[in-house]
């Protein structure tokens, strides 16, 4: 874990790096004599009215003290004047003079004009996927992570849980490639054959991003089948993993089936409780050889009937 944790830690920082020279940030403001915290701060009073020094503490994560003192030289330089708030004498809300604005604008604009060439270098869907991409790492930092949402299967889809079922399993268990093999028979076969009347994919979408999968498919005798359960590591121990076996569920009895059967392996023990709370019960179990290791299948029963 800890090494883990480094490699992340450099790879963040190495990122940084380049996405600061990516944009020229450093070289263009320290040429105007502005440090990059200076900068942020005329940054936010260039761009939005009514912001008090408190305002840009709080949202710039900056030292009341070290603040005024900057606010302090960018009077002295006439870029900011104060003003009354409306509503409280007491206090002042920021603007830049129009000497301010005006030696601002020249990098802003010049700003602009860089993201707008590099995105132009890129396709539109390449553009989309940056501002994606930024937007999670923006959510992530903040807390503030995007909402999964349940959905329908879409192209491409299955292709994004095979994908993600071998990393995870390789990763995890040490399966080796039989196991991705048989996922992608699943899928193909649902793609082929599958009955949208009684049989369905439950796709887990994170901003675009495929973190889970149940699958519903006929098992044949009245019996639905529950199937390529996983969540991505991502979203472990947010419970999509119940909300996607609940909906599953809710799927084959409103399709009229009789009840539900599944495989698994006992090594898969959070995947297991989950089922285990939703009333399914353990009807036999059987050792064998796949995916490289030896394993303990289980077949798990729920009868809509009687639970």
């Amino acid at each position: 874990m800890a090494a883990d944790l480094d490699d992340q830690i450099a790879a963040i920082r190495a990122f940084n790096r380049f996405y600061t020279r990516a944009v020229g940030l450093l070289g263009r403001y320290l040429g105007a004599g502005w440090s990059l915290t200076e900068a942020r701060i005329l940054y936010e009073l260039f761009s939005r009215d009514g912001l008090s020094a408190s305002d840009l503490c709080d949202e710039l994560g900056l030292d009341a003290g070290y603040l005024s003192r900057i606010l302090r030289r960018f009077e002295a330089d006439g870029l900011l004047g104060r003003q009354p708030a409306p509503q409280d004498g007491r206090r002042s809300l920021l603007s830049l003079t129009p000497a301010g604005r005006a030696a601002f604008a020249p990098f802003d604009r010049a700003s602009r004009d860089e993201i707008g060439a590099m995105l132009a270098r890129l396709a539109s869907g390449d553009r989309a996927r940056l501002v994606a991409a930024m937007g999670s790492v923006r959510d992530l930092l903040a807390g503030e992570g995007p909402g999964v949402v349940i959905r329908r299967h879409r192209p491409g889809d299955i292709g994004a849980i095979v994908a993600g079922q071998a990393r995870i399993y390789t990763r995890d268990y040490g399966w080796n490639d039989e196991f991705e093999a048989l996922v992608a028979e699943i899928g193909a076969a649902f793609l082929k054959d599958n009955d949208p009347a009684r049989e369905r994919a439950f796709i887990a979408d994170r901003a675009g991003e495929v973190v889970g999968s149940v699958f519903c498919v006929d098992g044949g005798e009245g019996i639905a089948k529950l199937r390529m359960l996983y969540v991505d590591p991502s979203e472990r121990g947010t419970g999509l993993g119940r909300r996607l076996v609940r909906d599953c569920i809710a799927f084959a009895r409103e399709a009229g089936y009789a009840g539900m059967t599944l495989w698994t392996n006992d090594c898969l023990a959070a995947a297991r409780g989950i089922y285990i709370d939703e009333g399914f019960v353990l009807a036999a179990e059987e050792k064998h050889h796949s995916f490289g290791v030896d394993l303990i299948g289980q077949n798990w029963t729920l009868d809509f009937g009687r639970d």
